[in-house]
């Protein structure tokens, strides 16, 4: 059972999902960036969204479900949030969804969103390569390659527009909507700190991929559609 927070969460422009099966460290290293951008925020675990109605989510401009464990997220909500939540998202609630985020976005089996138009997502390609995590080279539309790091998340084939891609061509980012919902989807963590890359080479400096999150923050906010394929 998730752990039931004394309140539900306040009024504020970014909904963070903080519960059961996000990682910690990764909902850590968002607060940061959305602290250090200046960017109102509230956080919300796996009982109070389950608690809250279609209107309630609406109240926000963007949901952001981290990375983490996406069968946990999607076992710890009740059918009927997973209903509610896309409900809000159809109506005018964006979407950021980083890895896990991505998985639980699509059409996943564990309670997912299916904000897809029924795509399911698999691993990145790396995954079956026997790697878990690594330093992928990520190229933008326009043509910016920048090392992100990637643990464990997918290629995200079947939906949207791509704004990324993996060196293998699948997408890495996408981006699109469902409903009158703005929908941005990271297979990647742009956010991750400087602890996260310990034992793995980087040609790109922490702080850029960091800005790189913070503009996917702010796209998904703003409604803004990013460059893409």
């Amino acid at each position: 059972m998730a752990c039931r927070d004394d309140k539900p969460p306040a009024a504020a422009a970014v909904l963070l999902f903080n519960g059961t099966g996000a990682s910690p460290g990764d909902v850590t290293a968002i607060e940061e960036i959305l602290s250090s951008e200046h960017l109102d925020y509230s956080t919300v675990n796996s009982h109070w969204l389950s608690a809250m109605s279609e209107a309630q989510l609406r109240a926000y401009r963007v949901l952001l479900v981290p990375g983490g464990n996406f069968e946990k997220i999607g076992n710890s909500l009740t059918a009927e949030a997973s209903t509610n939540i896309r409900a809000a998202v159809d109506h005018g609630l964006n979407y950021l969804g980083i890895c896990a985020g991505a998985f639980f976005a699509g059409n996943s089996p564990y309670n997912g969103l299916n904000l897809t138009s029924g795509a399911r997502f698999p691993f990145y390609s790396a995954e079956a390569r026997g790697f878990r995590r690594a330093a992928v080279a990520v190229t933008a539309a326009g043509g910016e390659t920048l090392d992100q790091y990637w643990e464990d998340g997918p290629q995200l084939t079947g939906w949207g527009a791509a704004v990324a891609r993996y060196p293998d061509g699948t997408p890495a980012i996408v981006e699109g909507i469902f409903g009158n919902g703005w929908v941005i989807l990271a297979g990647i963590h742009p956010e991750a700190p400087a602890s996260w890359r310990r034992g793995i080479d980087f040609r790109t400096p922490v702080d850029k991929d960091r800005a790189y999150a913070a503009a996917l923050i702010r796209a998904a906010l703003n409604r803004e559609s990013l460059p893409h394929y």
